[in-house]
């Protein structure tokens, strides 16, 4: 069995893609239909202009995810490439979070109208977040290092309060490395 692990992989990302489009269709179907047939009072052109402008980068992201996580297959059916992991960590998570904040956006604009676009706030703030806290984070694990951040004083080491009170009792001097 050849390349089991590769073939595993092309399918997860061909269930994942196909989940990813029917939900996003789905979404956007059910935008449309209850706009147009529920809420068709408060349905205005910037209600449509909203949708298509804070839905591109959804749009982008799918698209995105289609080129990176799709098998390619050869004439012969052989598997060539079984797709990046759509599951991973990092740069991809971070993109599964924007489109679901997106669908999420959409449902609740669909619902409550277009005030709910505000909620979309949420992701460049997001993103400032996650920014500050890994530079923070890379930041305090330089700390130790010569010559990045602050220099930490570990020439006595870490004391318990017994070897404190021994030292300043004039007792046995202790040689910390």
């Amino acid at each position: 069995m050849a390349q089991k692990a590769a073939k595993q992989q092309a399918a997860r990302n061909t269930a994942i893609l196909k989940r990813t489009h029917l939900l996003s269709l789905a979404i956007t179907i059910f935008f449309v239909l209850l706009r147009l047939l529920v809420f068709r009072a408060s349905c205005t052109r910037a209600t449509y202009l909203l949708y298509g402008f804070l839905s591109v980068p959804a749009f982008a992201i799918e698209y995105w995810f289609e080129r990176i996580g799709r098998a390619v297959t050869a004439p012969n059916g052989e598997l060539k490439k079984s797709g990046e992991d759509l599951e991973a960590k990092g740069l991809t998570d971070f993109m599964w979070d924007i489109l679901y904040w997106t669908w999420g956006c959409t449902v609740s604009a669909t619902i409550l109208g277009d005030k709910a676009w505000w909620g979309y706030i949420v992701v460049p703030l997001y993103s400032v977040w996650l920014a500050w806290t890994t530079f923070g984070g890379m930041r305090k694990g330089m700390a130790g290092m010569p010559g990045g951040g602050a220099v930490a004083d570990t020439s006595n080491g870490a004391m318990s309060n017994r070897q404190k009170k021994q030292e300043k009792r004039g007792g046995q001097k202790m040689q910390y490395r």
